[in-house]
């Protein structure tokens, strides 16, 4: 990797070559502006206010532009000659712990390679001291024109300097916060604490820029002619008023969902319910019941057609006057038993007497 700067390390009475290395880069995709007539490229130019003529790159110099609009020449001998002891020099001047640094003052990151072979030996004294304090180095170095503050931690093998915002340049948070008082239930710090361990932790190697890939994709299909596909609206509903104990337990269930878990439990709740079975229907759209399904005892309209009203009566009638001829044949039976029932005795009532004469 190319280095950027070069210079020391000055840690006490000891220095340090070092040279300085990005840390980081940029994936972006970066457009060109273009007529749109004719697809020529837009480019500037640097043009003089007062000849209106195109300045060439050595021809242009840098000035301060004081209240009133005057322009105030600063080259860079003036600024050489500047007290900066930070000028090719990262200075440590503490050693703090790493939470007493405001993650709000995190700028750009740099690789610190120890510069040629006599440096080896004081890097990684001071790496190793780094591992074994637990602590950053909070230091001051001059890079592009400016003094900086950065903060020097242990990556791997390799000691890496994160340049900081100076604490000024830190903003507070006024008018930012809710200005209503707003009070959250115990419920919904549960849920939102579920919803947490649901998403657990994640693999920061595994996640990547979608959006930078589809624009990757929109730029090879237009460069072979073929179609763009149109991409689906996810209308979230950003901005609307939701129930907020719904949403978080519907994202808790999907969370799960993505993870493949829940599964046993929604099989437990299912062998704990009865079957459903949807109702057939027939074929001249009536709903069919089956005989053993008992019917309820209250009173119904009946919704039956005349001709099956009147074959109904037939059979009411037919059955009470079936049942009136059975009554009467009981009824003659049971005379004709009673009267041969009384014959008998007076016979034998008869006989008696008539025994006793002959006697």
């Amino acid at each position: 990797m190319r280095s950027i700067w070069n210079g020391a390390i000055s840690f006490g009475l000891v220095s340090i070559p070092i040279k300085l290395v990005n840390a980081t880069e940029n994936h972006s995709i970066h457009f060109r502006q273009i007529h749109l007539a004719d697809g020529g490229r837009i480019r500037y130019r640097k043009v003089c206010e007062l000849d209106e003529e195109e300045v060439a790159g050595g021809e242009i110099g840098k000035a301060y532009e004081d209240a009133d609009g005057t322009m105030i020449p600063i080259t860079d001998e003036d600024l050489a000659q500047l007290p900066l002891p930070t000028a090719k020099t990262i200075e440590i001047v503490a050693f703090v712990p790493a939470d007493e640094i405001d993650p709000l003052q995190m700028d750009a990151a740099y690789y610190l390679s120890a510069n040629g072979v006599p440096a080896a030996k004081p890097y990684t004294l001071l790496r190793e001291a780094l591992k074994r304090s637990n602590k950053v180095a909070v230091a001051k170095y001059a890079l592009r024109g400016r003094e900086r503050l950065g903060m020097l931690r242990v990556v791997d093998d390799v000691i890496a300097m994160h340049g900081l915002l100076w604490p000024d340049e830190i903003r507070a948070p006024e008018g930012v916060a809710p200005d209503s008082d707003v009070t959250v239930r115990d419920a919904e710090l549960d849920l939102a604490d579920a919803l947490m361990d649901t998403l657990g932790e994640v693999d920061m190697d595994s996640l990547h820029d979608d959006y930078r890939e589809a624009v990757e994709e929109l730029i090879a299909a237009k460069a072979s002619g073929e179609a763009v596909q149109p991409a689906e609206s996810d209308d979230s509903g950003g901005g609307k008023v939701i129930d907020l104990i719904a949403a978080l337990e519907s994202s808790v269930r999907a969370a799960k969902k993505s993870r493949g878990e829940g599964d046993e439990n929604e099989a437990e709740n299912k062998g704990d319910m009865a079957d459903v079975h949807p109702i057939k229907k027939t074929a001249s759209g009536k709903t069919a019941q089956k005989k053993s399904t008992p019917k309820s005892t209250g009173t119904k309209k009946s919704t039956s057609s005349p001709a099956r009203k009147t074959a109904q009566k037939q059979k009411k009638t037919t059955a009470k006057s079936t049942s009136s001829a059975s009554a009467s044949k009981s009824s003659s039976s049971a005379k004709k038993q009673t009267s041969s029932n009384a014959r008998s005795t007076t016979k034998k009532k008869t006989a008696a007497p008539r025994k006793r004469a002959s006697a």
